[in-house]
């Protein structure tokens, strides 16, 4: 299933494209694009940009045959079951991936913000990995709770973020949580369905 990413409502507020929620929800989108496979360069560019990356965002099909792994690394933090398997995944990541908290500018471009990828110009490869950690590590801390899930749908294997308000999700989108709901429906009432064939 292709993932069309969900546009931000647009904002010069840096802060709201770069809220710790956008960024979770950044790595999702992420990780579902670069699931395909061959993604394309230009649809992971365009769930950049709707995310809140400046242009010009120029991905090679290298760069994101390399972003791909890392998307593999972060979709073990939404198929922990439990809090506690989410935090061992993000501190093996942490670990093994990201370099020590720093708070970066870019030179005075942006405001001032925390990194843990090693270089200001990192690759896209290990900035999607630290970056996304970071989100996820946060997440984790604020709500003591898996910071997302894979959709329950047998069908989709799309990653959401599933913090918020209201009861906690169990489907990436309405359209799965529909489709389920009317299978589920079909299941416990086989008999009128079999009566409407005859």
């Amino acid at each position: 299933m292709r993932y069309i990413p969900r546009v931000l409502p647009h904002s010069d507020d840096w802060t709201t494209r770069h809220s710790v929620l956008t960024t979770a929800r950044r790595t999702a989108a992420l990780i579902n694009v670069l699931a395909a496979d061959r993604p394309d360069p230009a649809e992971v560019a365009d769930v950049l940009r709707a995310y809140g990356e400046s242009d010009p965002v120029d991905l090679t099909a290298q760069d994101v045959a390399e972003m791909r792994p890392a998307a593999a690394l972060l979709r073990e933090v939404f198929a922990a079951e439990h809090t506690d398997d989410a935090a061992a995944t993000l501190n093996r990541l942490l670990h093994d991936h990201t370099g020590p908290l720093r708070l970066t500018s870019h030179n005075g471009s942006t405001p001032w913000h925390p990194h843990l990828d090693h270089d200001d110009n990192a690759p896209w490869h290990a900035w999607l990995l630290a970056s996304s950690c970071m989100a996820l590590t946060v997440l984790v801390w604020d709500r003591q709770r898996p910071p997302g899930r894979v959709c329950a749908s047998p069908g989709c294997d799309n990653v959401f973020i599933s913090q918020g308000s209201g009861p906690e999700r169990r489907y990436c989108s309405r359209r799965c949580a529909t489709r389920e709901r009317v299978a589920a429906h079909r299941r416990s009432h086989p008999t009128r369905r079999a009566n409407r064939t005859a």
